[in-house]
């Protein structure tokens, strides 16, 4: 009895957690260009105090970088997505891979963070595409 009190009256599905429009590899993006600019910022100035700030929240937004990514990877793109898609699972390990410890979050070195955003583009480039079909 307390079942059948507690059960939905209505069940909704969709293709993600809310509507469309919440999504957007736009965050990521934004997160990746923010850990460029500090590591071109960390380049250009020798004072160690502004070097490990800079290094702290490079780390940070890496770290933001790679939770925009997982919720993209998670909640987002669906089977139906993998199956049009099939590079996507090996797109998303390398972007995590390059926003993470072997990449933009354990390095300085601008060619990571570069490499990170063209990933992050592919992403963006598919993305957009299932949400026009």
């Amino acid at each position: 009895m307390l079942a059948r009190l507690l059960r939905p009256k209505h069940v909704a599905s969709a293709h993600c957690d809310l509507p469309c429009g919440v999504y957007d590899p736009a965050q990521a993006r934004i997160e990746a260009e923010s850990v460029k600019a500090i590591m071109e910022k960390y380049a250009a100035n020798e004072d160690p105090v502004f070097r490990a700030r800079a290094i702290k929240i490079k780390e940070e937004r890496a770290e933001l970088v790679k939770h925009h990514l997982w919720v993209l990877w998670t909640d987002y793109f669906k089977p139906p997505h993998l199956e049009q898609y099939p590079q996507l699972h090996q797109l998303f390990w390398d972007a995590t891979k390059l926003a993470g410890a072997a990449g933009a979050k354990g390095t300085v070195e601008v060619a990571k963070a570069e490499d990170l955003l063209g990933k992050i583009d592919e992403i963006s480039k598919i993305f957009w595409e299932t949400k026009a079909a």
